[in-house]
């Protein structure tokens, strides 16, 4: 037991202010002691002799007077083989093995150790005595699923070390120490299988961080086309209830070409929560043909839950993903909801009595948030390698007002912008991602003169399509109108995307590419038509061949045999030419 011990002056919901008498630290975790029960919390405050802690389970049955455990340690979080296929919650309690020792209702002041000790793993060293490292350069590895994991020097070290001793092949268990090593001064330190680190530091053991260029694939037309994400770049995806944020979210950890899958849910209803735990061990990783789950990590924090605990998971979640990254992976990391991690930040800023900023959210809350995004990026690492960490994370405005604090300070610091809006989603066009209101600051995997163009005519018929809200179909000229046609098409056949269909839901940057193009050369022929029922009834026909044409497969005969059906309709009517 810690000698450092604090008492409870003060209890306000899960705000706890402690007195105590030896030093304590910013971020510390303690324990506050009820009974038998030790509830985990975190230093979040400290002023004189005064600290004040966050508790991440329910205070009920704490009272002034009871006694305060500090640790001394950091919040933090265990690194090392077996993290891979587990559900944790936001403080790393593997969730399977808490629901066999506890039941259906978890207890509270119940807390597991996140990797098993028990296990023995296969590990073949990658060093040998007398080699000089630093930290985060690779030790051994440790084949883990689809990956060899690498062991790594602790990321707590600093400067230059020389291997003293080296563990030679064999099975250990993760507290084993596989490697003694020496610094200039004599100092030796023990490297194991399993490092701890604090989940609030970024790891930077790595030789230089790059700047996001490469285009990462979610075989998504909207986004790999119009709107793109890089490889270690953030984005953000916000929008109302119901407009489908957790389901585009799951089809593109399901699709994207990326190695490991982050999934924190920070404050989502329970019940979203649970179909994704159904559903995802169910799913089958296209690349692989294997679980979906082989590759993913997944952190349960419900809305239910208690507040301090949403933004543990959202920082586990990206020191879990920066771990991966040090290996050389391209990792994904999704949070869904910040929006919920924000208002927890604004109860707790409540209860601390601290000037609010908008909407009583904390001062600090673009802040906070910025200093999350910013924990992504493609790094360089010390052996010539790169890693990446790509945030997504959902916003959850009330009635989907794009205006408000959090979504606001997310737009300041993300590099796309995917807004679903509520209209296309009541329309059942998926994904709902806005073409008018989103935007990218990457790459696209197409021309981006010519995504210019098609956003252009896309602005030009949203345009006439409000004008004939006002004059009517009669008062527009066949001109408009068939750019009005001209828009709903590519609205219809190119973002929209057939989730339940085999081969729509998923388009390869190739086919993105060979589609988009013809789509462009039909974009800029001039069509001619007698009337607006022949254009209508026209692209009524073309729009349904080009829906046949994306259910076939890539440069298949039946694929072939459309798009030269296509190819005539469009002859018919104009000068166009394969």
């Amino acid at each position: 037991m810690s000698e450092n011990i604090g008492k409870i002056v003060g209890v306000n919901g899960n705000l706890l202010k402690v007195e105590f008498n030896m030093p304590v630290i910013q971020n510390e975790v303690a324990y506050a002691c009820v009974g038998d029960l030790r509830l985990k919390a975190e230093v979040i405050r400290v002023r004189g002799n005064n600290a004040e802690l966050q508790v991440f389970e329910s205070t009920t049955g704490v009272k002034v007077g009871d006694p305060v455990e500090f640790t001394g340690d950091l919040l933090s979080v265990e690194l090392g083989p077996g993290l891979l296929t587990q559900v944790f919650d936001g403080l790393q309690n593997p969730l399977p093995a808490l629901a066999e020792q506890c039941g259906f209702f978890l207890q509270r002041g119940t807390y597991l150790k996140a990797l098993p000790r028990d296990v023995k793993w296969a590990y073949t060293p990658a060093l040998k005595v007398g080699d000089v490292v630093v930290a985060g350069d690779t030790i051994g590895t440790i084949p883990e699923g689809l990956f060899a994991h690498r062991v790594m020097v602790p990321f707590k070290l600093r400067g230059k070390w020389t291997v003293d001793k080296a563990a030679p092949a064999g099975d250990y268990t993760v507290e084993e120490t596989v490697a003694v090593l020496k610094d200039e001064k004599g100092n030796t330190a023990d490297a194991k299988i399993m490092q701890i680190w604090p989940v609030k530091m970024p790891i930077k053991c790595y030789a230089e961080r790059l700047r996001p260029t490469e285009s990462m694939a979610t075989k998504l037309r909207t986004i790999d086309t119009f709107f793109p994400v890089a490889k270690g770049g953030t984005f953000c995806v916000p929008g109302p209830f119901g407009a489908g944020k957790t389901v585009l979210q799951q089809i593109m950890s399901r699709n994207a070409e990326v190695d490991v899958v982050i999934i924190a849910a920070c404050g989502e209803r329970a019940g979203e929560v649970v179909e994704t735990l159904r559903e995802f061990p169910e799913l089958t990783d296209p690349r692989t043909g294997k679980s979906l789950m082989e590759r993913t990590i997944i952190i349960c924090n419900t809305s239910s839950m208690p507040v301090g605990a949403r933004g543990a998971s959202v920082y586990t979640g990206v020191t879990l993903a920066e771990y991966y990254r040090q290996m050389g992976l391209h990792v994904l990391l999704l949070a869904d909801s910040t929006s919920r991690w924000a208002q927890a930040l604004r109860e707790m800023s409540g209860r601390l009595e601290e000037i609010p900023g908008e909407e009583a959210f904390p001062a600090y809350l673009e802040s906070v948030i910025a200093a999350f995004y910013e924990r992504g990026g493609v790094v360089r690492l010390n052996n010539g390698t790169t890693g990446s960490v790509t945030i997504g994370g959902t916003v959850s405005p009330a009635g989907g007002n794009f205006e408000e604090p959090v979504t606001q300070a997310t737009l300041k610091v993300v590099g796309a912008f995917h807004g679903l809006s509520r209209s296309r989603s009541d329309a059942r066009r998926y994904p709902a991602i806005d073409p008018l209101d989103s935007w990218s600051k990457y790459p696209s995997v197409v021309d981006q003169d010519n995504v210019a163009t098609a956003r252009k005519l896309l602005r030009d018929g949203n345009e006439v399509g409000q004008m004939m809200k006002v004059v009517g179909e009669e008062g527009t000229s066949i001109d408009n109108f068939v750019v009005y046609l001209k828009s709903e098409y590519v609205d219809a056949t190119y973002l929209q995307q057939n989730a339940f269909d085999e081969v729509d839901s998923s388009n390869s940057v190739e086919r993105q590419e060979y589609v988009f193009g013809k789509l462009l050369g039909m974009l800029k022929t001039k069509l001619k038509f007698a009337s607006k029922d022949d254009a209508r009834s026209f692209f009524h026909k073309l729009t349904q061949a080009c829906r046949d044409w994306n259910s076939n497969a890539f440069q298949s005969a039946e694929f072939k045999q459309t798009e030269e059906q296509m190819g005539k309709m469009l002859a018919e009517v104009s000068d166009y030419a394969e």
